[in-house]
């Protein structure tokens, strides 16, 4: 027995299983998924492939169309630069970075902070956020415990500058590189457009820091930062030949994201080509076995995981996508905002904002672009809703600051500081990661508003 289901003025068939409308099938699918997510009890690539499967064999959608459904640029995109970063960290890049830079500044502890707090945006922005925390944080403990001072107010301001780097570039976070993915936009359009508002809000919240903890941070005595200034950045470099050959193959893999949108090259061939140049260069003189060997060892650092979470969640998308839902939700937006970009925008926006804050935003906005992509029709044709996405892209990455559950980075930072015995407390966070994300939003709404409406 089959059920119409009207979807974007065509008409689908779909299995009315046990005689209820798969439209709720799909729905219930979602939710389930969505809500055993925030409790954090199962896996997220378990919950995703689940919910994918239940996808297809409830018949919301077929095998083919749930391929279909997988967006394998992001895939690539993900998988490359992951490789990447795994082995340019085995070369002491990243920290020896970390300690010129405090030293540069002669180890004041005000100075480190805030270099800390740079370093990590700009590494946040061509890194994932998640890779970013964990070459930062290691050497931010080693050089707080030489300063005998707190990591707390380091932590807090690395956490939000990965989040506000992250929201630069295409690759930044995971929630742009599936908006540039689905929308079609360059890694030049994510810099050109969302890097001003990223580097207004960083010397915001650099600002903000700076002045909580200034006095804090005047009571650490000068021996603390002649210990610091006793450090060997040298010695940080444990394989100066790999750092250049990792160098390179990142400067070509930019350079690829940079002018290869033109030539219909997308980013995640770039990052897998970046991966296997820098695989050959660094493994390819060893022997076979060898080679074999770390070839495995490298592709064991791939968070799986996420990428495995990343597939199902597509699955489940298509899946509710197939159904009408997300044209339904649309309709339902452009029914509140009366059909105007502007207040649709406005809306995409805090509501992104303020639920990626307490929702992980990597589903949130996998459910959400198909969903702008509707809306098409509406305001006369995808260059037309562009703003759309800049709003969703921004709401989507700052508002990770809100909680302490509102991005992967968070979480990660909070575990190296149990370890440290300096925990970050939920609520300890949330006095000043919420007040600083309506902070950032409200500065965001005002650059939406000057430089698109």
């Amino acid at each position: 027995m089959e059920q119409a289901i009207p979807h974007g003025g065509a008409t689908l068939s779909v299995p009315d299983l046990l005689g209820v409308a798969p439209i709720w099938v799909a729905s219930g699918i979602l939710v389930i998924v969505y809500a055993l997510l925030m409790t954090e009890k199962l896996n997220r690539a378990i919950l995703a492939m689940l919910g994918a499967a239940l996808m297809v064999l409830f018949g919301i959608i077929n095998q083919e169309q749930a391929v279909r459904g997988v967006d394998a640029n992001t895939l690539a995109l993900l998988i490359g630069m992951m490789v990447i970063v795994g082995i340019t960290s085995k070369c002491g890049l990243f920290q020896y970075v970390a300690i010129k830079a405090a030293k540069s500044v002669k180890a004041n502890p005000t100075g480190i902070l805030i270099m800390l707090t740079l370093i990590t945006a700009v590494f946040s922005a061509f890194l994932d956020n998640v890779t970013t925390v964990l070459l930062i944080a290691p050497i931010t403990l080693l050089i707080t415990e030489a300063l005998e001072t707190r990591v707390f107010p380091f932590f807090i301001a690395e956490i939000l500058a990965s989040n506000i780097g992250g929201t630069a570039t295409l690759i930044g976070d995971p929630p742009n590189i599936l908006i540039g993915s689905a929308a079609g936009l360059s890694f030049n359009e994510f810099i050109v457009n969302l890097a001003p508002i990223a580097m207004i809000c960083l010397v915001v919240v650099v600002v903000i820091i700076y002045l909580m903890n200034r006095k804090e941070l005047a009571r650490i005595p000068k021996s603390a930062s002649e210990r610091i200034m006793s450090f060997n950045e040298a010695e940080a470099i444990t394989d100066r030949r790999l750092m250049i050959k990792a160098l390179l193959s990142l400067a070509l893999v930019l350079l690829g994201f940079t002018v290869g949108h033109g030539y219909g090259i997308q980013p995640g061939t770039s990052a897998l080509a970046g991966a296997a140049l820098l695989m050959l260069l660094a493994f390819g003189h060893q022997r076979s076995e060898k080679q074999s060997e770390s070839v495995h060892h490298i592709f064991g650092e791939v968070e799986w995981i996420t990428i495995f979470f990343f597939g199902g969640l597509f699955v489940i998308v298509a899946g509710v996508e197939h159904v009408g839902l997300l044209e339904l939700f649309a309709k339902k937006i452009l029914d509140l905002t009366q059909g105007d970009l502007m207040w649709t925008s406005f809306l995409i926006f805090w509501g992104s904002g303020i639920l990626s804050a307490i929702l992980d935003n990597i589903p949130f906005v996998a459910t959400m672009i198909p969903m702008i992509h509707s809306t098409a029709d509406t305001f006369g044709g995808p260059a037309a809703i562009e703003p759309l996405w800049w709003s969703l892209a921004l709401g989507a990455c700052l508002g990770g600051n809100g909680t302490l559950l509102g991005a992967s980075a968070n979480l990660t930072v909070a575990a190296f500081a149990e370890k440290a015995k300096q925990p970050i407390r939920f609520i300890s966070f949330l006095k000043i990661g919420f007040p600083v994300t309506i902070l950032m939003l409200a500065i965001s709404n005002v650059y939406l508003w000057l430089r698109y409406f």
